[in-house]
């Protein structure tokens, strides 16, 4: 894989013969870029709009002899603080950054595409109301939710441990979904069914149990609000083919394109936040399947 910088003002940013492409910038005048059509898959995880300054920190031992934690057979080790990550998910005016950004989704995507619109129960109700309008009530395909199990827990409501991915298609009497492809569930009674079936499991509802990106696994990037790349999988499995292009403009720690990539997926990724680039960079550099990778700021600078 390889990653490059240049890009000259006067080329097009992207084209469908092209490489993956990575970029900095913003996100709504990239995509107005972009031709009609071009897309299979959309997914983008847009900020929450939590009213909250989103912060993850990274951590790491070290052994040392004058360390302050011990561990295995009385070794002592040291806890190193990595870079801090974090941006303000608050908007003042939401739903005007936000339109526009999915009037281009709709634009960008194929006549038999899919958008998947990740966000929560804050807003998750009026984006549906506002892609009824954009896409019509018949587009609407399904409400996911992802379920997992951890953090505090209130004590004072039912505590939301769930997100909400809203399902879109361009045109419901053609819309590519492949549910052979997705991996299956284990059955909850695997006694009331055959041997057979228990052993292949079960095809997964509207409603995902999965758990968060493990805070000590391999998946951890210290991006806040990194998503689990279980998740994308079954996205790109269901609703795209290997060699389709699968857009993300809210790439945050880049697991879109991480996985489209493992996937033979194409794809394009942008995000303005140099921390959520650099991340990006470093991510893809370690994966050395599938096609090039090219980074590029936008709008280009002309080469003097």
């Amino acid at each position: 894989m390889t990653l490059s910088s240049d890009c000259l003002a006067d080329e097009l940013p992207w084209t469908p013969s092209g490489d993956n492409l990575v970029v900095k910038g913003d996100n709504l005048e990239f995509l107005r870029t972009l031709p009609d059509a071009s897309f299979r898959l959309i997914y983008i995880d847009p900020p929450f709009n939590t009213g909250k300054v989103q912060t993850r920190q990274t951590m790491k031992t070290t052994r040392s002899a004058t360390g302050n934690r011990v561990g295995f057979k009385g070794q002592t080790y040291q806890t190193v603080k990595g870079v801090a990550f974090g941006y303000n998910d608050a908007f003042g005016d939401y739903w005007e950054f936000l339109e526009p950004r999915l009037e281009q989704a709709w634009r960008l995507l194929t006549g038999d595409g899919t958008l998947y619109l990740h966000l929560d129960y804050r807003e998750v109700h009026y984006a549906k109301v506002l892609l009824d309008a954009l896409f019509g009530r018949e587009s609407f395909l399904n409400e996911i939710i992802w379920a997992y199990d951890y953090g505090a827990r209130s004590t004072k409501k039912w505590p939301a441990k769930h997100d909400n991915i809203l399902v879109y298609v361009k045109d419901p009497s053609r819309y590519y979904f492949n549910s052979t492809e997705v991996d299956r569930e284990p059955y909850m009674a695997p006694g009331l069914v055959t041997p057979e079936k228990a052993a292949l499991g079960k095809l997964p509802t509207d409603v995902w149990w999965h758990t968060i990106v493990s805070p000590m696994g391999k998946e951890k990037t210290g991006y806040p609000t990194q998503k689990p790349e279980g998740i994308l999988r079954r996205i790109i499995h269901a609703s795209s083919e290997p060699g389709d292009w699968v857009l993300d403009f809210f790439a945050g720690s880049g697991t879109t394109g991480a996985v489209a990539q493992n996937l033979n997926r194409r794809f394009v990724m942008v995000d303005q936040n140099q921390e959520a680039i650099d991340i990006i960079t470093k991510r893809l550099g370690n994966n050395l399947l599938g096609f090039p990778v090219s980074l590029i700021e936008f709008p280009g600078i002309s080469k003097g």
